[in-house]
């Protein structure tokens, strides 16, 4: 088992803003922040979005509580 990171973690890695992501996902910059907090899951259709921008897979994404 790999370690997993975080999607904050993933989309700086990756060297996205927070606002270019959601541009990208089609999704507000307060919804992508909520993903990142932990406050809101994505659904799996923008989620899958993100993992391609960001350049990882869902087992490499760890969910915050």
């Amino acid at each position: 088992m790999g370690l997993k990171i975080s999607i904050a973690a993933a989309r700086v890695n990756a060297g996205y803003t927070q606002k270019e992501a959601a541009s990208l996902a089609n999704v507000s910059k307060k919804t992508l922040s909520s993903y990142e907090k932990g406050e809101r899951l994505p659904k799996v259709d923008v989620l899958n979005t993100l993992c391609q921008l960001y350049g990882c897979t869902l087992d490499d994404i760890k969910f915050l509580p």
